[in-house]
């Protein structure tokens, strides 16, 4: 089952090329929010999944006609993986396993704006990562049981600020800025989801292939991400969980961007950028430094903080 929310937040599910409108079938869940709606459901879904299911049957609007909003508008908890790709075997080792939090603000869905904001980054990347719904209250959870708490799956944009100072403090200047957490254009059951580590992961810069890897790269995985986080806090229904990039591919986000991401299964998630400052920097990704013998990231060609 897809689901997501769409024009006035109303809760949808995507059959083919329409998506349903189901918002009546779980109105009388106790909410206040679309994400106090979401979470709800998620926590009451087995009593719920088969209404669903028959109201999905009923007539739907063409998806090109509506427009999505996040899936998760306002997601409690947004825990973020850092380092966790072997890099297509680059990385001899796994890094320490590792992970920060986002803030909920940063949240953007499906054509929306990526917002540069004035600052002297030295330069602004896209992350592209496949990020899980949590079903459950999950603590202390065993890496056995792990895709027990696991709900659905979805399309999920890391963006950083790279560079800030001062060095060694900067995860949360870098990573949670508004804007800078794009998720969609739904989330998909778990159900539907066969093998989530082996998924395709891609993403775009007008229409250039930038990012191009696998979920089975990663270097800590799917259950041991779920045990490690819930052993430090609790997970609670509809949070999210981002399982980390491959950093070969990333390159900078410039005014005017479009950006498309699509994971295997999960649809195609689509963004725009603005940067009123109009900085440049070259379109090269690390990859293509790396293969040139260069070290870091592209540096800024023009504009303020060039």
């Amino acid at each position: 089952m897809k689901i997501a929310f769409f024009n006035d937040y109303r809760l949808g599910i995507v059959v083919g090329d329409n998506v349903v409108d189901v918002t009546d079938v779980v109105q009388e869940i106790p909410h206040l929010s679309p994400s106090d709606l979401l979470n709800g459901l998620i926590e009451r879904f087995s009593d719920y999944k088969s209404k669903l299911d028959q109201a999905s049957q009923g007539p739907g609007v063409p998806i090109a006609e509506v427009s999505f909003r996040s899936p998760h508008p306002k997601p409690n908890n947004i825990v973020a993986m850092a380092v966790n790709y072997m890099e297509d075997g680059t990385r001899e080792e796994p890094a320490p396993i590792n992970a920060f939090h986002k803030s909920s603000n940063s949240v953007i869905g499906d054509n929306q704006t990526i917002v540069i904001p004035d600052v002297p980054a030295s330069i602004f990347e896209h992350e592209a990562e496949l990020a899980l719904v949590i079903s459950k209250r999950a603590t202390q959870v065993r890496q056995e049981d792990a895709y027990d708490y696991i709900f659905g799956y979805l399309n999920f944009i890391d963006v950083s600020a790279r560079g800030l100072l001062p060095p060694g403090n900067t995860f949360y200047q870098m990573k949670s800025r508004d804007t800078f957490a794009p998720m969609g254009p739904w989330i998909v059951t778990a159900d539907e989801i066969s093998d989530p580590q082996s998924l395709p992961i891609k993403l775009w810069v007008n229409g250039e292939l930038k990012q191009n890897f696998n979920s089975n790269d990663m270097a800590h995985k799917i259950p041991r991400i779920i045990e490690w986080v819930t052993s430090i806090h609790t997970l609670e229904p509809g949070d999210i969980v981002a399982t980390g990039t491959n950093h070969r591919g990333l390159s900078a986000l410039m005014d005017g961007d479009k950006v498309e991401m699509e994971i295997d299964g999960l649809g195609i998630l689509h963004l725009g950028v603005r940067d009123d400052l109009k900085r440049i920097w070259s379109r090269e990704t690390r990859l293509d430094r790396a293969n040139n013998g260069l070290e870091g990231t592209t540096p800024q060609i023009s504009g303020k903080y060039a």
